[in-house]
């Protein structure tokens, strides 16, 4: 048990249209001496009490169990059916970026209807590829067009909402956007190690905001009318179902070799990377980069951006059932080493970035290293030690870790610990 004292947030009540709103009086918590009193869930017992002794016991009745519970209290469940998917090769660029790249730009039809909502994948892949290559898939927050300056890839075509002082506007992508993120995006190193990118705006599936769930895949698989239950899916279990549908192409393509494809995400689309890679076992490798409160850090811990806070500011992430932890994180039935935990036997990667308080680093080196005694069930090492690695100093066996000097990014850095990673588990080309 990790015995600390207790840090209090005060909170009040608002009546709302007959509603009642927590209201944070919120000074983040970024002492180590003023965390709560915690103890972990024992991911190696089972709801009933009974221990978990070998793998089939794991896999069989374990893993099912930590996943519904997720579903049930964090991420939300997917609709009982779903509409078929299908896909359209809208261009190959056999000598993209000046030669450097093969580019394809696909399109992902969620409903099977092309009148329905629809998905962009741009993929970069080895000009010259011998055979398939292994693949990095990732989300982007700007639009396919930001990764890179390349004026040959399409603006994107979806709404898209900037944080403008708060004011929050909609509006269209354009030729000012374009690359605007590409320090994040090493293309050339990464298809010149032997990898592919594959990559999609994640307003496609589902927009960043919170408007009832009415656009989207939400509104897509949504009878009009239809109440949404506590447990119904939320906006990160969307984007990770979207990532799924992204793998769904990556199967049929001769030039990827979909058992080896790494997902991988930063900030919430960090959490909604380890999201899609418990649910989704064709992931073989997953990566969290910052991902924080809901990702990869403890949410008993309560420092930085805790459960009460993130529902607040942003309640279209999780399920309804998620806000009842409110400052109550020590009544949740799992907490992050748990989902880290679902990717076992599969190899893990989690970063953190030193001056990223507000996703407690150690919080998420915690998490990984608590993941650790389902992996040793399962066969495969895992984080060594209990003591963080030194900064700039990355810790890689089936589980693996950084903390980075700076703040809350995706740097080269990262994308060349992530490389290193998957050179150890996938191969390059």
């Amino acid at each position: 048990m990790n015995v600390v004292r207790v840090f209090v947030v005060s909170i009040a009540l608002i009546s709302l249209s007959g509603a009642c709103i927590q209201a944070f009086d919120f000074e983040p918590n970024y002492d180590e001496s003023q965390i709560p009193l915690y103890e972990l869930p024992d991911p190696l017992v089972t709801g009933a009490g009974q221990k978990v002794v070998d793998a089939r016991q794991w896999r069989e009745q374990r893993r099912p169990e930590i996943l519904e519970l997720f579903r049930t209290h964090v991420y939300g469940r997917r609709p009982a059916s779903l509409e078929a998917t299908s896909f359209e090769l809208i261009r190959v660029t056999p000598d993209a970026l000046g030669g450097k790249a093969l580019r394809k730009e696909v399109r992902v039809y969620f409903t099977g209807e092309k009148d329905g909502p629809t998905m962009d994948l741009l993929i970069h892949l080895p000009p010259q590829p011998i055979g398939p290559v292994p693949l990095f898939l990732a989300l982007n927050f700007g639009g396919n067009h930001s990764i890179h300056a390349d004026a040959t890839i399409p603006l994107s075509t979806s709404w898209m909402r900037d944080n403008q002082a708060k004011g929050y506007v909609d509006h269209r992508a354009t030729e000012a956007s374009r690359g605007n993120a590409a320090r994040r995006w090493p293309i050339e190193l990464i298809v010149s190690r032997g990898y592919g990118l594959a990559t999609a705006y994640y307003g496609d599936i589902d927009p960043d905001f919170d408007d009832g769930f009415q656009n989207g895949v939400h509104a897509a698989f949504q009878a009009a009318g239809q109440q949404r239950k506590p447990d119904d899916w939320g906006s990160i279990a969307t984007w990770a179902w979207g990532l799924s549908r992204a793998m769904d192409y990556l199967e049929t393509d001769e030039q990827v070799d979909h058992r080896r494809v790494a997902v991988m995400g930063h900030s919430r689309l960090g959490k909604t990377a380890l999201w899609a890679g418990a649910e989704d076992e064709r992931f073989a490798l997953v990566i969290s980069n910052d991902s924080g409160c809901g990702g990869a850090a403890l949410s008993r811990r309560r420092i930085g951006e805790t459960v009460g806070r993130i529902n607040e500011v942003f309640p279209h992430w999780f399920c309804g059932n998620f806000k009842q932890y409110n400052l109550q994180e020590n009544k949740l039935p799992v907490d992050q080493h748990m989902l880290l935990a679902l990717m076992a036997p599969r190899p893990v990667y989690v970063a953190s970035a030193a001056e990223d308080r507000w996703a407690d680093p150690q919080g998420e080196f915690l998490s990984a290293y608590h993941a650790g005694p389902i992996y040793h069930l399962l066969g495969k090492p895992a984080l060594p030690e209990s003591k963080m690695p030194e900064i700039d100093h990355p810790m890689m066996t089936t589980v693996g870790y950084h903390i980075r000097s700076g703040k809350h990014d995706v740097t080269e850095f990262d994308w060349r610990a992530y490389l290193a990673f998957a050179d150890k588990h996938l191969g390059g080309q």
